[in-house]
């Protein structure tokens, strides 16, 4: 029944309980000296709440102060006998009954505010008053015999006051105590708060302190309204203020119970009006409590939900703000790696190509060379898969093209590898002639890219080969080698991020495990499902099954130059051209890039004009005529982009120039900002002697794909 000891006290102190029972003792006392009647009962209501707020022993305090007072003013009003110790007995055990029931039934929170907790609570209160009623009128037959219809009509009003004094009291005392931690918040403000209020207790002083005309209805609807509006701690305090202004007035002879015109009984003769009249205003309370108690808790529970979801929304949408901020700066922190990486790789792989090439070069030097520039490629690999590993899945961008050309071209690296190892590498087309599919070509290079290497590098003997065959929902692509094979063990784990087949240190072959893991990650971007079949010693076969659907006979639309043809031409070969050299303008804040473009593009018999940034392109661009611009992207005072632009919108010359992106910005989007800016293609840094020549030969041919500006224009 009471409070854990070690729980917060809630509610005011002890000796305001004890106050307000002895309130309500000298206010039911002087009723009945009066006016001989006693509309609402509020006595056990605040002995109840008592209970249930505070602890054992200042609540048995509380009880037995109450039960004295109770039972001195029974002995100042003189009565008899046994009803001098009854009356005060049935009230304190209608109030721990009202209460033990609460406990049990509403929870160890009491929170009124609740629709459920408030009708168990009105459960328990009509159990405890019809208990009391039964004791009490039951005593009082035993020792007096009334009638039986005298009885039963005031055991009725007995039980009827009873349970409004309950029902009014003890809610507000519970509600006001934990208003601490209840603090839904109402939907009105203070000063409307203030004129409902007042528009109630208006209304009501209105209606009950008249005789003429039967107006109960009307004190329905502001009380509805703040059952609407407020909080059910204000519901309860305006209930309260209501019983009060009309129990005041129903005593006195006004209001509209009065006009209830109530057939005479014989059996009632003897009963004054007043009582009889009490029963109807009785169920009025009842019925205002019932609705307006229940419509505020409802109302006040749907502003906690609302409340909790726009909590709940807010930080939801604060929550997605900070991962979008977090993938904007790991979006930026990848593009600003990527270029940083590239930049110097640039260097290392374009003078490691020019001293291979070199002419008269001692063969050891040249040896020396080419691992540099393998190195490099290794090292540009591991940084681009560390990079895609990073980023995440991306949006596709499918497109429709010839799926083996895209597997030679995807093939290339791979190639020059098993040349160098004595290996063969074979693309064999099974699909119709001419069929064009579509599907994103740098997810389907990426996916195939380490596939490729994984089977060159575990091949010793032997050959790799790529088979395409036209499956029922799209297409099949298998990587088969005759390899070292792979352990059975290894298989669930292949396609993780960092697993290796041989992870100790004294593995043969160098990685750190993100190829397969990418192949897997660009397979589902694509729609697709991966699969291997490998025994040691046998080696393993890959299979891709692509979803990709047929593309219509239209042709397909020029391809961006990313990368590389697969045979390099040699340093001293030139570009066939007109008479005049081709003429190429190389804008980069970088002086070795320049240099090492440069010097690739004058062994391709190129003249070669130098810009340190966007303005001097946009001036040189302008003085002289170019057959191609090598453009940078990242530079001082105008980079590559808004020099373009303006290039573009110089003039027709500017309008027809062939420019190149050739910047470390290798993302995709970075991509499409160069396309979008204007240029004709892309070409990723690290450059090789190889990709300039197919560049400066497509450019030379008017092969190059249109500028967007251009069509604009």
């Amino acid at each position: 029944m009471f409070r854990h000891e070690a729980g917060r006290a809630a509610g005011p102190p002890p000796w305001v309980y004890v106050a307000l029972f002895a309130a309500s003792q000298l206010l039911g006392h002087w009723s009945v000296a009066t006016y001989g009647a006693v509309a609402i009962w509020l006595s056990n209501g605040v002995m109840a709440a008592a209970l249930l707020q505070l602890h054992r022993r200042p609540a048995v305090a509380v009880v037995a102060a109450c039960f004295a007072i109770n039972l001195f003013s029974n002995l100042f009003r003189g009565d008899p006998g046994v009803f001098l110790w009854v009356n005060p007995l049935l009230n304190l055990g209608e109030a721990a009954l009202a209460a033990f029931l609460a406990r049990r039934w509403c929870g160890a929170a009491l929170d009124m505010r609740r629709p459920q907790r408030l009708l168990r609570f009105a459960g328990a209160a009509a159990a405890a008053a019809a208990a009391a009623s039964v004791a009490g009128f039951a005593l009082l037959w035993a020792v007096r015999e009334p009638p039986l219809e005298v009885w039963l009509f005031q055991l009725r009003n007995f039980f009827l006051m009873e349970v409004a004094g309950l029902l009014l009291v003890t809610p507000v005392l519970l509600l006001l105590a934990r208003r601490h931690r209840f603090t839904a918040p109402a939907a009105a403000g203070r000063r409307e708060t203030v004129v409902i209020m007042g528009l109630m207790a208006a209304v009501t002083a209105g209606v009950f302190w008249q005789t003429t005309s039967p107006l109960l209805f009307l004190t329905v609807m502001p009380m509805l309204l703040i059952g609407l509006r407020l909080s059910p701690t204000m519901a309860a305090t305006a209930l309260i203020l209501l019983a009060t202004i009309s129990g005041a007035a129903t005593l006195t002879g006004h209001g509209p119970i009065h006009l209830v015109r109530l057939d005479s009984d014989p059996g009632l003769v003897g009963v004054p009006p007043l009582f009889r009249q009490l029963g109807v205003y009785h169920l009025y309370i009842l019925t205002v409590v019932a609705s307006v108690l229940p419509l505020s808790t409802v109302m006040a529970e749907r502003r906690r939900l609302e409340a909790r979801l726009r909590a709940r929304t807010e930080t939801a949408l604060e929550a997605r703000r900070r991962a979008e901020d977090a993938a904007a700066a790991r979006s930026r922190f990848l593009a600003m790696m990527s270029h940083e990486m590239r930049t110097p790789l640039n260097g290392v792989a374009g003078f490691a190509d020019l001293l291979a090439a070199r002419p008269g070069l001692d063969p050891e030097a040249v040896r020396h060379a080419r691992q540099i520039r393998e190195s490099s490629d290794g090292l540009l690999m591991l940084v681009e898969d560390i990079l895609d590993f990073a980023r995440g899945e991306s949006d596709v961008s499918p497109e429709p093209l010839d799926l083996a050309a895209t597997v030679r071209e995807a093939s290339a690296p791979a190639r020059s590898a098993a040349d160098a190892r004595g290996l063969s590498l074979v693309v064999e087309d099974r699909l119709p002639p001419r069929a064009r599919y579509v599907a994103d070509p740098r997810a389907l290079r990426q996916a195939l890219h380490p596939l490729l290497l994984n089977a060159v590098k575990f091949t010793e003997q032997g050959e790799v080969r790529v088979r395409l065959d036209r499956a029922a929902d799209g297409v099949t692509i298998r990587v088969s080698d005759t390899g070292c094979g792979i352990c059975a063990e290894v298989l669930p784990e292949l396609f993780e991020a960092f697993a290796q087949g041989d992870a100790s240190i004294s593995r043969s072959h160098a990685g750190v495990g993100l190829g397969l893991a990418l192949a897997a990650r660009n397979v589902r971007r694509l729609g697709g499902r991966i699969s291997v079949d490998s025994r040691p010693g046998e080696g393993s076969v890959f299979t891709l099954d692509l979803p990709l659907p047929r593309a219509t006979d239209s042709p397909a639309p020029a391809a961006v130059a990313t990368e590389p043809p697969p045979a390099a031409p040699s340093a001293r070969r030139e570009v066939e051209a007109p008479a005049r050299a081709p003429c190429v303008l190389v804008v980069d804040d970088h002086p070795v890039n320049r240099e090492v473009a440069r010097i690739m593009l004058e062994a391709l018999g190129c003249e070669v004009i130098e810009a340190c940034d966007g303005v001097e392109a946009v001036e040189t661009a302008a003085a002289a005529a170019f057959d191609l611009v090598l453009m940078d992207v990242r530079m001082p005072r105008m980079d590559g982009l808004e020099a373009t632009r303006r290039i573009r919108a110089s003039g027709t010359a500017g309008a027809a120039l062939a420019i190149v992106a050739m910047t470390a910005d290798a993302m995709p989007e970075d991509v499409e900002r160069c396309l979008a800016a204007g240029m004709n293609a892309h070409l990723a840094k690290p450059v090789s002697q190889a990709a300039l020549f197919a560049v400066v030969t497509r450019a030379l041919a008017d092969d190059l794909p249109p500028a967007r500006a251009a069509l604009a224009a």
